[in-house]
């Protein structure tokens, strides 16, 4: 290949003020998230040494599902489509008022909730037979009394998410960073404690999931030390109406979603008892790199889009902060999706095959996390896409697309069941084909809004494939004889396996990028070198 001028231009290079602030928050959120998805996988591999892939297990994975279900629905949605851009917009305006904002949508929250609450523990065998259908009896009352235990969770996780709109908005995203980390960690030693000290069943990782939700408040507490907070109930504020205009189209989308969530655990539930389990032991491996990569680019970007958006920006400033971040977003999410495709045993036999956890759960495990794969690439250029919209308040358009995304996962779901029994790889390949449906229909309407052309996505795109392929090519030959020099199964064995693949592999991708010119290495090692030049 003849030799190719650089690629980069001097601000990818040079970064400006805006673009350090944007590298320095996501660097803080990519940090939290690091810390949060090792301790997530710590707790995935208790869980697994504890209680393997069993039943049980996916009782409680049904009854964890509730709190997460109810504050995505009520809050989780809200806080990046429509909190964030009104809390940024107070904030830039009035301190006061944004104190008074904050204080009206956390005392709101706490009387829906708590009726929320109150309801779900009157009628948690009936939610739990709607959740877990296919279930026998002696799972359906465990499902119901983990229930009761996880469902108070809802509230502390959605004071907590209001309150990190909030800090996002201020620009102090450190705390919130770790939020997750807490929650997961909280887990790890509860169930620890409570299994192996106590003498508890699964029953300790409810209690363990609703105390990480309570500390996840506490963590965020001194973020507003300077904040004015009381009880307010001023349900004439004009912020509420905007809010309703901006959410409503959001929890409309967001009402279908959840019935979707929840008729995916009912059919896993009628295609095995361990098939909830080993879908949930696969999608804690994905979310590791869409929480490092898609969701602290997403989140960083954010706040700028929506002040270029409130402050008249030009659509052009506009196009280039989110370009850049799918651009990075592509070149870091397309190699880790190929690597875990070729090591994907490897990686589940290290994280989950100890204890309970057999080789059998590996292999069915392993099956899933291939299946979800197809997905991970559209689902981290998603978000970044849906938050653009957001960013513009326009919220209507993504729940929209998020109905057509439900109606791509039922009719994939469903149509294999005509002709034989529905299958636990028919609904993780469904949740694939929703995420590519979603993000190619959302990547379409961004380019309706102003033309994709000239930002360098499909070379970037282009130039991680073939270096991703490269990688690819090298781990292929290099897993079989790595297999057959570390044999033995043991721990430090593992580790050693997939710490040389992955370094391997990492290696040989960096290289490839750089003989390929790929810009967004450069710009990813400058925004590096000023963020901890400022942090020293």
């Amino acid at each position: 290949m003849a030799a190719q001028p650089p690629l980069a231009s001097p601000p990818l290079v040079s970064p400006s003020a805006e673009t350090a602030g944007m590298a320095r928050a996501a660097a803080v959120i990519a940090a939290g998230n690091v810390v949060s998805r090792i301790l997530g996988l710590a707790r995935e591999t208790v869980i697994a040494n504890l209680f393997g892939a069993t039943g049980w297990v996916s009782a409680f994975r049904v009854a964890q599902i509730i709190p997460t279900m109810l504050y995505d629905l009520l809050v989780g949605g809200m806080v990046s489509s429509a909190l964030v851009p009104l809390f940024s917009e107070q904030a830039e305006r009035d301190r006061a008022g944004l104190w008074h904002l904050a204080s009206l949508v956390l005392s709101l929250a706490v009387v829906v909730l708590g009726l929320i609450v109150l309801l779900i523990e009157l009628a948690a065998p009936q939610v739990a037979f709607l959740m877990a259908g296919g279930f026998d009896q002696e799972l359906l009352a465990a499902t119901a009394r983990l229930m009761r235990l996880t469902t108070p969770a809802v509230l502390f996780l959605s004071l907590s998410g209001i309150i990190t709109g909030l800090l996002y908005a201020l620009k102090r995203f450190a705390l919130p960073a770790f939020t997750a980390a807490v929650f997961n960690a909280t887990i790890v030693i509860v169930a620890l404690l409570g299994a192996l000290v106590l003498d508890w069943g699964i029953e300790a990782l409810a209690v363990g999931l609703l105390l990480g939700a309570l500390l996840q408040v506490a963590l965020q507490l001194p973020g507003l030390r300077d904040a004015r907070l009381r009880l307010v109930f001023d349900l004439h504020h004009p912020a509420l109406r905007r809010l309703g205009k901006l959410y409503l189209p959001v929890i409309l989308g967001l009402v279908i979603s959840q019935i979707a969530i929840a008729l995916d655990r009912n059919f896993a539930s009628r295609t095995g008892e361990q098939s909830i389990a080993w879908m949930q032991y696969a999608t804690t491996i994905i979310q590791f790199p869409l929480g490092l990569i898609s969701a602290a680019i997403s989140l960083a970007i954010l706040p700028t889009l929506s002040r270029l958006t409130s402050a008249a920006g030009t659509l052009t400033e506009f196009m280039d902060t989110l370009t850049t971040g799918l651009r990075l977003v592509l070149v870091l999410t397309i190699p880790a999706a190929v690597a875990l495709f070729i090591l994907a045993e490897p990686v589940v036999a290290l994280l989950f095959q100890h204890g309970d956890f057999t080789a059998f759960d590996t292999r069915q495990t392993a099956l899933a996390l291939r299946f979800y794969l197809f997905g991970l690439t559209f689902a981290a250029i998603d978000q970044p896409l849906i938050f653009a919209f957001y960013a513009r308040q326009n919220t209507l358009t993504p729940a929209l697309v998020g109905l057509l995304g439900v109606g791509f996962y039922l009719a994939a779901a469903l149509l294999p069941s005509l002709a034989r029994p529905m299958q636990m790889t028919d609904l993780v390949l469904a949740n694939s084909v929703q995420l590519t449906g979603h993000a190619l229909v959302m990547l379409w309407l961004v380019s309706r809004l102003a033309p994709l052309r000239g930002h360098g996505l499909g070379p970037a795109t282009l130039k991680a494939l073939v270096a991703a392929l490269v990688m690819a090519a090298v781990l292929w030959q290099a897993l079989p004889f790595l297999k057959g020099w570390l044999s033995a199964d043991s721990l430090i064995a593992e580790v050693t396996r997939v710490g040389l693949l992955s370094g391997l592999g990492g290696g040989v991708y960096l290289l490839a990028l750089y003989l390929l010119r790929v810009q967004e290495l450069a710009l990813l090692s400058a925004l590096l070198k000023r963020f901890w030049s400022k942090q020293a």
